[in-house]
């Protein structure tokens, strides 16, 4: 009788530990327990783990993977296009979290081929970071600190949403790059942010996530802000080649903003850091009109 409840109660632990879960393609994925080894392909995953709670469980990932500073000291696997199949493999992984936007296809077919279970990430708007956060608090067995986490990400944005999504539109051009001059369609979770500052993102029809355009499409939007990122945490100096077309309503009134990268470009709790900068440049705008 002891050996039946003690097998009966082994197998309802076995059940509690094992994981179903489907990823943001909709892809379904088993872990037979909560994950222990885990690779980030991205930088934003490497983040988003330890903002769950499962940071000691990131045993790879790729370049740039600099957010917290324990992300640092983890071991490289190539970055987020150039994948090295060899290192993934070597670190024996139960679970490897990638990026559909930025991860080649062939690469995730090739993990699932060893036998490694792959979950692909794809936030768009700001609630899926949240969202994000509990799944891989899930996947690593760390649902307390990733729900806990979760949540704190939705109060603080509620609060950013009640504050400035109803305030007077403000037509924005956000510069993600400058040779080739990019920008970001309605679709991207920039725009979201854009949207929660009371913002208009003038190339949200475009059909494609990152577009290249042309200056003449800019000057031809008129935008009243003009926001650039660049690469690092100095403010890139080809934000003020905008200066020479006087007419612009951004130039003229003196709207061309910068938000460091990491703050609006990562898919992480620290986008409503970006967030809260935003709105306040586009409030600082506001006050110009």
């Amino acid at each position: 009788m002891r050996r039946l409840l003690l097998t009966l109660l082994l197998a309802a632990g076995s059940a509690q530990a094992a994981i179903d879960i489907a990823d943001d393609t909709g892809q379904a994925l088993h872990l037979a327990q909560p994950a222990k080894r885990i690779v980030s392909l991205a930088p934003h995953i490497t983040e988003m783990l330890f903002a769950a709670g499962a940071g000691d469980r990131v045993v790879g990932a790729v370049q740039y993977s600099d957010y917290p500073e324990a992300a640092r000291k983890i071991a490289r696997v190539g970055g987020y296009t150039s994948v090295d199949m060899e290192k993934v493999a070597a670190l024996k992984p139960d679970l490897v979290v990638a990026w559909k936007s930025g991860n080649r296809g062939a690469h995730l077919d090739k993990l699932r081929a060893l036998g490694i279970p792959v979950f692909i990430n794809e936030p768009r708007r700001i609630d899926d970071v949240a969202r994000s956060i509990a799944q891989l608090g899930k996947l690593a067995g760390t649902d307390s600190a990733g729900e806990a986490a979760a949540q704190a990400f939705r109060k603080r944005h509620a609060a950013l949403a009640a504050k400035y999504s109803a305030r007077p539109p403000v037509r924005i051009f956000y510069e993600a790059w400058n040779r080739p001059l990019m920008t970001i369609n309605g679709e991207h979770l920039i725009s979201d942010v854009i949207r929660l500052c009371g913002g208009d993102n003038v190339f949200a029809k475009l059909p494609m996530l990152a577009p290249t355009i042309d200056a003449e499409a800019v000057l031809a939007a008129m935008p009243e802000v003009i926001v650039a990122s660049g690469m690092g945490e100095g403010r890139p100096e080809w934000l003020d080649d905008w200066r020479k077309w006087t007419k612009l309503p951004a130039v003229a009134q003196g709207n061309l903003f910068f938000i460091p990268p990491d703050q609006i470009q990562r898919h992480t709790p620290r986008i409503l850091d970006g967030a809260e900068r935003l709105c306040g440049q586009l409030d600082e705008a506001r006050s110009r009109r």
